[in-house]
């Protein structure tokens, strides 16, 4: 609100503006005031105070504060301490006892900042996001889940684990069980070790929080061969979105069965053809539509350089079918999992820890 002395002020700005030839209005927006204001203030020739109504003030009927040191009081005893007021104010009732209503309870504890966490059990625990990873080869890191596979059996189903390159996009380890275990977890990473010639710290294996994820044989598995694991928030899809997103391809192909599989034996089967057709056969968009053995293989280069030159080869023949630049085979160079993100933009994560180069 403003004060008498600030009003004369305005006015006699304005009074001065407008006799040195500007408009009113004009004066009026130089100094944030309004027009109408003006003009309501200099209404009967004197200033008054300002008529408003005063918003700060206290209802007739609020509580004393020795009522509300009560409620507080009633609030922190060790019969009521854990419980909200949702659970305070019906035993009290039960009590025959009224103090204040379940909405004053939680405005009168809300200004106490005791609201936050009342019940006795261990609070909430802070989720932070993931560390941002990055790939620049093959087998820096990996990603790996396990999906569903629908049994003849009614409520029975097969677990298909997958193991997945971000770099290449290659699955490069996955088998069909009939149970989701950390035993069967470690097995399959013990084997995509070994065929890939992975040396201790070379790999970062990222999943979810699942049992087979975080069971004592899978974690005693990673520290034994010195892969250091990543984990995803509880209940976040989206920090292990390579996985998820294969699973889809996977599942809306039209290959995949409509019936359940009848046994063990067809879902491997399945499984097999499935692998065999990402890996050798797709064409992914996010690596330049090479498929994922061929970029696993470093083979992806020169195929993206050989599609450059023919299409700059085609537009030098008949320039005028292009009215833009020849398609941009360019390589992916680097992989993001979880990257930092700054508005829209994503900040390059730099390599923390390089592996040892790999010896044949």
């Amino acid at each position: 609100m403003t004060c008498l002395q600030q009003r004369q002020q305005l006015i006699d700005s304005v009074t001065e503006a407008t006799a040195a030839g500007a408009r009113q209005d004009r004066a009026c927006a130089v100094l944030g005031l309004s027009p109408r204001t003006l003009q309501r203030w200099q209404a009967g020739g004197t200033l008054t105070e300002d008529r408003r109504p005063q918003r700060h003030y206290t209802p007739s009927h609020a509580l004393t504060e020795a009522e509300r040191a009560q409620v507080l009081a009633v609030a922190n005893s060790d019969e009521f301490a854990d419980l909200p007021p949702s659970q305070i104010v019906p035993r009290l009732a039960d009590q025959g006892i009224y103090l204040a209503s379940e909405s004053t309870f939680y405005r009168i504890l809300t200004a106490a900042k005791q609201l936050k966490h009342r019940r006795s059990e261990r609070p909430s625990q802070p989720r932070t996001k993931p560390k941002a990873l990055s790939a620049t080869a093959p087998n820096q890191l990996y990603s790996w889940d396990i999906t569903y596979l629908p049994a003849a059996t009614k409520g029975r189903f097969y677990y298909l684990y997958l193991f997945l390159d971000l770099f290449s996009r290659q699955i490069v380890g996955w088998q069909v069980f009939e149970e989701e275990s950390s035993h069967w977890a470690s097995e399959l990473l013990q084997d995509i070790y070994h065929r890939e010639g992975l040396q201790p710290q070379q790999v970062v294996l990222h999943s979810d929080n699942g049992s087979p994820m975080k069971g004592a044989t899978m974690l005693a598995t990673l520290q034994r061969l010195g892969v250091m694991p990543s984990f995803s928030r509880p209940a976040v899809s989206n920090d292990n979105p390579y996985s998820e997103a294969l699973f889809k391809t996977l599942k809306y192909r039209p290959p995949y069965p409509l019936q359940p599989f009848a046994d063990l034996t067809a879902a491997r089967h399945w499984g097999a053809d499935l692998v065999q057709w990402y890996n050798h056969e797709h064409r992914h968009s996010a690596i330049g539509f090479v498929t994922p053995a061929q970029r696993h293989a470093g083979l992806d280069q020169a195929l993206l350089a050989q599609r450059k030159a023919l299409y700059e080869q085609a537009k030098a023949r008949q320039p005028r079918r292009w009215s833009r630049q020849a398609r941009r085979w360019n390589r992916v160079h680097t992989v993001y999992l979880n990257p930092e993100r700054t508005g829209t933009q994503t900040l390059p994560i730099p390599q923390t820890r390089r592996p040892p180069t790999r010896t044949k």
